[in-house]
């Protein structure tokens, strides 16, 4: 290792499985003192427990690592303080902050309950707030300032199955760039990581895809919190390991303006825009049709086998 992160001290929540764990120990291997945050919940969120934390622990530190671990609900606000003044307490500042922290309800639209909605927008997407707010807080008073660091998914695009993760993801990224766009004359940065990695999350997608080892997102991650990316920010990164891609920047891409008396009808709207500005496709109608196609031949093949 390189020493990427020597003497920053580092909060990474979800650490104590996949890629969070991954992240907390690449941190700590580069240098950095690093709080473990891991309620240690089943998949949909139940059973919590601190040993998984522990245990993330236990391996910095037989490796010559310095960290700490905290166990508790990243959705309230008193566990994300709680986080960052672990960090504060114990080495004296937070120089970053890595929100890996999730869980998944997966169901339809048309039968998912409030509960499984709240409980995944609560700490994919809080869990994020409670850590930004907390760690900004200091962060804009200290001179290094400090990092930033979401975690969303390619399904903040849209998610057939999971919509309330996929809403959750959406904010991720929106929350982000709101924090970059507010924070950095602060001198901190803010960016996302969408993850493509076998992880618990991604065992039960019912199709192939393009994945990497949870510990292979790490390498992105300790760049991201390096002072070689200070001038990095707003940025959402694809990363499977072996290929990384930074996503699009939200704009408009045509605009119409009305004819008469500066308001549009509906009558001129179903005239003109359809081949004024028309719509813009979306891939993953394609891509799903593509997916379905496959798995039925897949299914189909299987079938005449046996």
């Amino acid at each position: 290792m390189s020493g990427h992160l020597t003497g920053k001290n580092i909060a990474v929540t979800g650490a104590g499985n996949g890629i969070g764990r991954g992240i907390a120990l690449a941190c700590a291997a580069e240098g950095a003192n690093v709080v473990v945050a891991d309620y240690g919940v089943s998949l949909d969120g139940h059973d919590p427990s601190s040993e998984v934390a522990d245990a993330v622990v236990a391996e910095i530190t037989a490796a010559g690592g310095t960290a700490v671990a905290v166990a508790g609900d990243v959705s309230r606000m008193e566990v994300g303080q709680q986080i960052i003044d672990t960090a504060v307490d114990n080495w004296g500042s937070i120089d970053g902050v890595v929100c890996v922290a999730g869980i998944v309800r997966e169901r339809m639209l048309f039968n998912m309950s409030e509960e499984e909605f709240d409980d995944v927008v609560a700490v994919h997407l809080k869990g994020h707030f409670t850590l930004y707010r907390a760690a900004s807080a200091v962060m804009r008073k200290q001179e290094s300032g400090g990092s930033l660091l979401g975690f969303t998914s390619g399904a903040f695009v849209a998610s057939t199955a999971q919509a309330n993760y996929s809403a959750a993801k959406g904010g991720v990224v929106s929350l982000t760039r709101s924090a970059a766009f507010a924070l950095r004359r602060y001198g901190i940065n803010a960016n996302c990581i969408a993850p493509t990695a076998m992880t618990r999350m991604s065992e039960n997608v019912p199709f192939e895809i393009e994945a990497g080892a949870p510990e292979d997102i790490a390498p992105l991650a300790v760049y991201l919190l390096s002072d070689a990316a200070r001038e990095i920010t707003a940025q959402t990164y694809t990363c499977t390991g072996s290929r990384i891609a930074v996503w699009n920047q939200p704009v408009e891409v045509r605009e119409m303006t009305a004819n008469t008396d500066g308001v549009f009808t509906v009558d001129e709207i179903a005239e003109r825009l359809p081949v004024s500005i028309g719509h813009e496709e979306m891939p993953m109608f394609a891509d799903l049709e593509r997916r379905m196609k496959e798995m039925a031949e897949q299914k189909a093949a299987e079938e005449a086998s046996s």
